[in-house]
């Protein structure tokens, strides 16, 4: 429910109706941030002024999800609103169908000026490829195949460079590069950043600050490294912010913060386990949102996941979309609002389909080779991969690991050598997913599983392709 009311600010002629309902929106999110790793949610010693600025400022999402507890998919549900099977992205390193209608293409059908920069992971960084940020509706884009660190090989609209640098300070300073050029123009704008960190290797450092090489080191932790590239990250949203007011854009725009998937640090992971685990701790991630005109300081305990992005900002925008398929997410306006206290359940689903391996430098940096020398394409079978093929799926079709959150319950199905096992948790009561209800209560596994396993069919009926057909 909503802790603390949410305000409407009366401001008059100072932003006119039609720029509030047509704000500025930046969508930035971190790469393998966990939820407990920020000041505002708790953590004992990395330090992010900034993110506790904003959190203090804004809207926290104190239970918030991403829809997949690795990157691939979970980008996939933010351009989408959809489950990211049902797209073609089961795990890292598969294509997002450019079947699908995505954010930036609807954004940019209603008038917006459109952008991405930093990880891509979810296609190609080719010119003219469809499953390119450009083919997805981005008209401007700087972005990585992958994750990638300091002095990274990136593509600008399909141009081929090596950026010296940190990785996250280059993806920061391309999205304010694009704000600044666009703030003063008829349109508004939609701008992704998706930094590749705290991502591995873990080699970027805090700019300014004594002694960075070092800091954390001396800390109750294994990856110093780790925190030192959420402290970088909260750096450059700090220039973001300083950025947009700077402009004079930052009342009217919309920014949000969150992660790709939970963190590489069990003890502060919000739940039990981490990254690559649909148990709460690879699921759940900090996230904020910022928008003066709109709202004022708040905590939302609802559930709510990044599957919820793309259904909030086309009612937000009034976009339209003439052939929407089925969403997994839902338009979170009326609970920012307080008309509503409790959402549908959400659906998880990871291991059914292997990963595949995507080395951002190596790729573009041969791409960039090749086209120097006048030789072909090293990498044709990384323009669209699989995305026209449509599978169909046998007796084992609910493999891997499902959960359905039906707040405050969740329910885990694990196909495991063809063995199908339930967990039930109550999450108010038991947060970290240790005491199985499932024998206990009998009748609300049996209520519970009906519903995943429904959810799951619809999935694999979009993933086979009958979303497309008419």
């Amino acid at each position: 429910m909503i802790r603390l009311m949410l305000s409407l600010l009366l401001l008059g002629l100072s932003v006119p109706a039609v720029a509030e309902s047509r704000p500025h929106i930046v969508l930035v999110m971190a790469d393998d941030h966990g939820y407990g790793d920020t000041g505002f949610t708790g953590h004992p010693f990395v330090k992010t002024p900034h993110l506790d600025a904003m959190a203090k400022a804004g809207v926290v999402f104190n239970r918030f999800y991403s829809s997949a507890p690795v990157c691939s998919p979970t980008r996939a549900s933010v351009m989408t609103g959809r489950h990211s099977f049902r797209v073609n992205v089961p795990n890292h390193g598969h294509y997002l169908r450019p079947h699908e209608t995505t954010i930036a293409e609807a954004l940019k059908g209603a008038g917006y000026v459109t952008g991405h920069f930093g990880k891509w992971h979810i296609g190609s960084v080719q010119p003219n490829s469809p499953t390119s940020p450009g083919g997805a509706g981005f008209d401007e884009w700087l972005s990585g195949l992958n994750f990638f660190d300091n002095n990274p090989y990136l593509s600008r609209n399909g141009v081929y460079k090596q950026h010296l640098g940190p990785g996250s300070v280059i993806s920061m300073d391309a999205t304010i590069e694009f704000l600044e050029k666009h703030a003063k123009g008829d349109k508004p704008i939609f701008a992704v950043t998706w930094f590749p960190s705290p991502h591995d290797p873990q080699a970027e450092l805090p700019q300014n600050l004594p002694h960075a090489a070092t800091l954390y080191n001396n800390e109750n932790t294994k990856k110093p490294g780790y925190f030192r590239e959420i402290t970088l990250l909260d750096q450059q949203i700090g220039k973001l912010r300083r950025s947009l007011r700077q402009l004079g854009i930052a009342k009217n725009t919309l920014l949000f913060y969150c992660s790709d998937n939970g963190g590489l640090v069990a003890e502060s992971s919000g739940g039990r386990a981490k990254k690559g685990s649909i148990y709460e701790g690879g699921l759940r991630v900090p996230a904020v949102m910022e928008w003066p005109a709109r709202y004022q300081s708040a905590t939302i305990d609802t559930p709510a996941f990044t599957s919820d992005l793309y259904p909030t900002l086309i009612a937000l925008t009034q976009a339209k979309v003439a052939h929407q398929p089925i969403l997994d997410g839902i338009d979170l306006l009326p609970l920012l609002s307080g008309k509503q206290t409790k959402r549908p359940p959400m659906g998880f689903w990871f291991g059914h389909t292997a990963g595949q391996s995507t080395w951002n430098d190596r790729i573009i940096k041969a791409l960039l080779e090749a086209k120097q020398a006048g030789q072909p394409n090293p990498f044709p079978n990384r323009v669209l991969k699989n995305v026209n093929k449509f599978p169909t799926f046998g007796e084992d079709a609910l493999r891997g690991h499902a959960a359905w959150n039906d707040w405050p319950w969740k329910l885990h199905r694990i196909e495991k050598n063809r063995k199908v096992t339930f967990e039930l948790y109550h999450l108010v009561n038991d947060p970290m997913e240790k005491k199985d209800l499932s024998q206990v209560e009998p009748q609300r596994v049996a209520k519970m599983k009906k519903a995943l396993e429904a959810w799951q069919r619809s999935v694999l009926s979009s993933w086979s392709g009958k979303d497309y057909r008419k």
